[in-house]
């Protein structure tokens, strides 16, 4: 029995994190296999890739990177807003073999990624405002194209979202130049 809100967990124990990845799991199969084909059966749109964007915030920033990164045939504009915890750590993060190798090859991942927006506030908890800077700094690196906004003064809270979300919005579902 996994207890779905992990209380009593310790944060990082191998139990923890084998309930996150099921939770993930559940969610990305959701998502992909019963959400997205329900809305593009049954409201207007325009069902590819170049016009599926998909962002969140906090875990929901998380949970976008590893849905996006692994379904790219589905998505190409891609925002994690304060949401990459998975670099809370102090490891820098190996773009060849980060998100299941998602960005090793980067003219494969420019062609299809036409947005890869990442933004944090500048006063978020240490480990999280570190650990963005970290994955920036790495696709920096790897000539990965992407936005990296800090929301100044703020911290894991509404401000940074709203002000990640006006910066991030306009930038969807313009016409691209490859």
């Amino acid at each position: 029995h996994t207890d779905p809100d992990m209380t009593g967990m310790p944060f990082g124990s191998p139990t923890m994190m084998k309930a996150m990845q099921e939770m993930f799991s559940a969610f990305e199969d959701d998502l992909t296999q019963v959400l997205i084909p329900y809305v593009d059966a049954n409201f207007r749109t325009i069902p590819d890739r170049d016009h599926r964007a998909m962002a969140g915030l906090s875990m929901g920033g998380m949970q976008t990177f590893r849905v996006t990164f692994d379904h790219l045939d589905m998505f190409s504009y891609i925002g994690g807003f304060s949401g990459a915890s998975m670099m809370l750590g102090n490891e820098k993060m190996d773009s060849k073999t980060a998100f299941n190798g998602a960005l090793a090859d980067t003219a494969a991942f420019a062609e299809k990624v036409h947005l890869l927006w990442i933004g944090v506030g500048t006063e978020e908890p240490a480990n999280m405002h570190a650990g963005l800077v970290r994955m920036h700094d790495a696709l920096t690196e790897a000539h990965i194209k992407h936005v990296f906004y800090e929301s100044p003064g703020t911290s894991h809270e509404w401000q940074t979202w709203r002000r990640d979300l006006k910066d991030f919005a306009p930038r969807l579902f313009q016409t691209q130049i490859h």
